[in-house]
């Protein structure tokens, strides 16, 4: 007797441990149908950059914001103050001390963050990269344009300007992911498909605009057939249009093509200085970061790594979109 009412005492409070477990998870579920996806103000997320006072953040911070107010949930912004992957190796390792609930990291430098990056990923800290990668990192995705893309985009354009023939040189920043598969996908597609063209030179500017100034200068007087330039960033690209101004009427017309949408670079696309420039998505970089970094947060997805199939995984790769800004819609790229 007293075995029976032992087995029914233990199949009683199996059954209710059953009730209990179905009722919270009934909570859990409809907690975020009732209220949506919304997160708690006490929630934190961490953008880091890196060159922290470039106009070019403004974009992707104003996404991340954007998706803040429509989660519910905090977020703040840190980077290295200038283009040093120390300096943000140390900016991330202090907010892994804070234990933010996810940190979104565009990385200065492919392979010196890795460590810093998946320490976040083993202390529980969702973390996503956004704009330049760290691909041998554990970070559970990508959100940035397809710079191999934009380096073609940029060429097409460049070969449109010069009528398919030639000099032509790159300005770019050598040892970073980003910068240097924009030059690859510039530079094959010159090869590919435009043989009267041909890229003489590929100079580093530093990312610094006097450098990338007197870089310009430096191979407009030693190549006095250079008819253009392809600089892959932003601060270059006002560097080469102020060289281009320097130099005046005193040579053929140099065409420039440069890299994103700050006002220095319009102000020289609406006066003709620069002939065109490529846009990225940088407003969906930031928004998009926040987004996956709260699904992780939440368990309300996987990483695509580490799937079981039960939930859609967060993509690896995601597009951001770019696309090309001249004089005729220039207007339609000035901040509103």
């Amino acid at each position: 007797m007293k075995k029976m009412l032992l087995v029914y005492i233990l199949l009683i409070s199996a059954f209710a441990l059953y009730v209990l477990r179905f009722e919270y998870t009934s909570q859990v579920n409809s907690s975020w149908e009732d209220r949506g996806l919304r997160g708690d103000i006490g929630e934190t997320y961490i953008m880091i950059t890196f060159q922290s006072g470039l106009e070019y953040w403004k974009s992707p911070l104003k996404g991340f914001e954007d998706a803040a107010d429509a989660l519910g949930v905090t977020v703040e912004y840190r980077g290295a103050t200038r283009y040093d992957a120390k300096e943000q190796t140390m900016v991330i390792e202090q907010a892994i001390a804070r234990k933010p609930a996810g940190i979104a990291i565009s990385a200065i430098d492919p392979q010196s963050l890795v460590p810093a990056i998946n320490k976040a990923v083993d202390a529980d800290i969702p973390v996503v990269l956004f704009d330049a990668d760290a691909p041998d990192s554990q970070a559970y995705s990508f959100l940035g344009t397809d710079n191999y893309k934009s380096g073609v985009m940029a060429a097409d354009k460049m070969a449109e300007l010069l009528g398919r023939e030639g000099e032509v040189a790159v300005l770019t920043l050598p040892g970073q992911q980003n910068h240097e598969e924009r030059t690859k996908g510039f530079r094959d597609t010159i090869e590919e498909r435009y043989p009267s063209m041909q890229v003489v030179e590929v100079a580093d500017g530093h990312g610094d605009a006097m450098v990338s100034r007197d870089e310009t200068l430096r191979m407009m007087k030693e190549r006095p057939e250079l008819a253009g330039i392809f600089v892959t960033e932003a601060t270059g690209g006002a560097g080469a249009g102020e060289a281009v101004q320097t130099a005046g009427g005193s040579r053929h017309p140099m065409q420039i093509i440069s890299f994103d949408t700050n006002k220095a670079t319009l102000d020289m696309i609406k006066n003709g200085t620069i002939s065109a420039t490529i846009a990225q998505g940088t407003w969906n970089m930031g928004y998009w970061s926040l987004q996956y970094l709260f699904h992780l947060h939440h368990q309300l997805t996987v990483p695509a790594p580490s799937s079981s199939g039960e939930n859609a995984p967060l993509p690896v790769l995601v597009d951001t979109g770019i696309s090309v800004v001249t004089r005729s819609n220039v207007d339609d790229y000035y901040a509103k």
